[in-house]
């Protein structure tokens, strides 16, 4: 893809976008789930369901308030910071106005979901009583971007931080509409998932985009360089440690005894998906190297082996 062939999405961003068209999410007060059983799965452990199931709620919601933190972290720190970038013609890599234009529409989906999701924690908040517990200041991806970034020469730096934000948002989407469908969920936290995801859909097309039109304009040495980059940031990207030390947390703020705390931080620290071809986010970022024509070269395809099926 060209960059001359690229076409804006301004009118579908002006009839779609939740900025435009959304009313404001309020949480009910029903007795559906206020976040998914399956994605806690501390809440589904042995220990738990025999110790404390009466505190199952108290950590979905902590859960709950966790996935929020970091979807503001994500939005306003990761996928703002590139794309307002490019908005302003600040990016080292150089794309026409129509893609600046819609990178600008990016921005303001991104901010407006961290503001939504705001909103939304501080609904449960009044509504719980449930006051957070210390929330992480990084996630993952604020460790695997610069990870990856660090390992190329500076001239490609810009090039491997536009194709791991591609990743990422390309990964969160698959991410968000499996959470949007979980009927045993509260349907404002549904509705709020399907606002997410009917912009995400559009946001992760445009990146895969401008990955195609950055990877056409790529020398065989650059590709090669950042193909060998790519499974060290997916290494990051897709370890738990946070997520880990989080429900280590969680498990401190339970009014249980040390016997049973101890047996939980067992089970937890086992609950880690193996980082390989098994892992569940490793096909949506499959996914995304074939869209962005990233797969089409073999050098990807080598570095990238142990990850394809």
């Amino acid at each position: 893809m060209n960059a001359a062939d690229y076409q804006s999405f301004a009118d579908a961003w002006e009839s779609r976008a939740t900025i435009r068209t959304r009313p404001r999410r309020v949480l009910e007060n029903d007795d559906k789930l206020i976040y998914p059983l399956s994605r806690q799965p501390l809440v589904l452990s042995e220990t738990f369901l025999r110790e404390c199931p009466e505190q199952r709620d108290f950590a979905l919601v902590q859960t709950l308030y966790k996935f929020i933190n970091d979807v503001v972290i994500f939005e306003t720190e990761i996928v703002d910071k590139t794309a307002r970038s490019i908005a302003k013609n600040r990016f080292p890599l150089a794309f026409p106005f129509a893609c600046r234009y819609d990178a600008m529409t990016v921005v303001v989906d991104e901010d407006y979901h961290a503001l939504v999701a705001m909103d939304f924690m501080q609904q449960t908040i009044a509504m719980t009583g449930i006051t957070p517990i210390g929330l992480p200041d990084k996630i993952e991806l604020s460790r695997a971007i610069p990870a990856a970034v660090a390992l190329a020469p500076e001239y490609l730096r810009s090039a491997v931080e536009l194709i791991c934000v591609a990743i990422a948002e390309n990964t969160v989407t698959g991410d968000v509409a499996a959470f949007a469908k979980d009927d045993t969920v509260k349907q404002s936290i549904k509705g709020l998932m399907a606002d997410h995801l009917l912009d995400e859909g559009r946001h992760s097309g445009f990146w895969a985009r401008l990955v195609r039109i950055y990877w056409h304009t790529a020398s065989e040495v650059d590709r090669q360089c950042i193909a060998h980059i790519l499974p060290v940031f997916i290494g990051h990207y897709l370890t738990n440690d946070i997520q880990k030390s989080f429900d280590l947390r969680l498990i401190e703020s339970l009014p249980i005894s040390d016997a049973a705390r101890r047996a939980l931080k067992s089970e937890v620290s086992g609950l880690a998906f193996p980082i390989n071809r098994h892992h569940p986010l490793v096909a949506n970022i499959v996914r995304f190297f074939r869209s962005s024509s990233l797969l089409d070269s073999p050098c990807v395809q080598d570095a990238l082996g142990d990850y394809l099926a």
